[in-house]
């Protein structure tokens, strides 16, 4: 049984919470997490007078009305961003392109993911050995329609694919099947880096922004973890590691 200071959490909120959840290597506990935070943090918003909640529309106003008073987010300064401009020029192009074909082997709920993974990396390593097997790995073993094509995903520029995907595809300059798996929600990708098109780059007064906007996003995130843990030290927690500062909340 979960508690948060006397109130419980059950299993029949925690099976309606999972739903939410689907992409979490475990759903159940990420469901758990989320309700066990949410109700720490309702419980802080009602010790502090910040108004109740009928509904869960209600409960999230007072929710972002606890940490807009709570938690504090200094902006970046000029030369915090200029800093992470001059360490990440290769982030600011614009028109980058990548011809590159993948296999996917997808993770969905409830599936062996120890044996997904060992088939993932096990086919990596027959393609890095012989690059020639791809398109017919890619036909015999891809959950992606694309592996009718031999896995090819055609021309893609930044935005097109999901973060982790694009950060493979454009956070380095080699070409060829990359060497490890590549993790994304959907599960494990083989890649194939087939060709380059290099666009021009972004000058910062045009990416500052954005990156302001990266920086902000970061230090919040931090702070949200800093906060909690204080919240869950502080309460009578049963049931439930809150520590993890990970949490769906946070994402």
């Amino acid at each position: 049984m979960i508690s948060i200071n006397g109130a419980a959490i059950t299993e029949d909120a925690i099976e309606r919470e999972r739903e939410h959840h689907a992409d979490a290597p475990s759903p159940r506990d990420a469901a758990a997490c989320a309700l066990a935070i949410r109700e720490l943090l309702l419980q802080r918003a009602r010790a502090l007078g910040l108004g109740g909640a009928e509904d869960a529309a209600s409960e999230d106003a007072v929710i972002d009305a606890l940490i807009e008073r709570e938690v504090r987010t200094p902006q970046p300064a000029e030369t915090e961003c200029l800093r992470y401009y001059e360490s990440h020029r290769r982030q600011f192009r614009s028109g980058d392109l990548v011809e590159a074909s993948h296999i996917l082997f997808a993770v969905t709920p409830n599936a062996p993911l120890a044996a997904i993974r060992a088939q993932a990396e096990s086919t990596v390593k027959q393609i890095v050995s012989d690059p020639a097997r791809f398109e017919a790995l890619a036909a015999q073993f891809s959950n992606c329609p694309s592996g009718a094509q031999g896995g090819s995903l055609g021309q893609l520029g930044r935005g097109d694919t999901v973060p982790e995907f694009e950060a493979a595809l454009f956070d380095g300059d080699a070409t060829g099947v990359l060497p490890r798996l590549v993790n994304t929600r959907y599960g494990f990708h083989v890649v194939c880096v087939n060709r380059r098109i290099e666009g021009r780059e972004v000058p910062f007064e045009l990416a500052r922004e954005r990156i302001a906007e990266f920086l902000s996003e970061s230090v919040r995130r931090k702070a949200l973890q800093q906060y909690l843990r204080l919240l869950a030290a502080q309460a009578d927690v049963s049931g439930i590691d809150l520590n993890a500062a990970g949490s769906p909340l946070l994402q």
